[in-house]
């Protein structure tokens, strides 16, 4: 399906759960996805509105292509499924953390997750 992003009015979302969100100018809001059982931080992807509704009444992670311009459930061409245990809005409600049970790669590189490349050089005091 292809859509704007943002708080479309044709969004199901809990009106309650909209109305705590903050968006960006583009009407999206970062959601991370996070292997439930380890804490393994898997990839970060976006949502509107209507992701996050579908997210929460699908089962599965539902995210919004930024490049694409349309939704996408993680998954459905992969078979690299998430399944969804648990959504929490971060203390500015501008985050969501989807605890998930990832199946495979959850990056599109093909690897268990998108953070385990580029690990940056500590310089500084810890």
């Amino acid at each position: 399906m292809t859509s704007t992003p943002g708080p479309a009015p044709a969004s199901s979302l809990d009106p309650a759960v909209a109305a705590r969100l903050r968006r960006g100018a583009d009407g999206l809001f970062p959601a991370i996805a996070q292997q439930y059982d380890t804490g393994e931080v898997l990839m970060l992807g976006w949502m509107d509105d209507e992701a996050l509704h579908r997210t929460l009444t699908t089962g599965r992670c539902t995210y919004w292509s930024r490049s694409r311009q349309e939704y996408w459930v993680k998954g459905d061409t992969s078979g690299h499924v998430q399944r969804v245990k648990s959504v929490a809005l971060d203390c500015d409600a501008d985050t969501v953390l989807v605890k998930v049970d990832q199946t495979g790669a959850a990056c599109h590189t093909g690897d268990r997750t998108c953070f385990d490349k580029d690990v940056l050089p500590l310089t500084g005091p810890r």
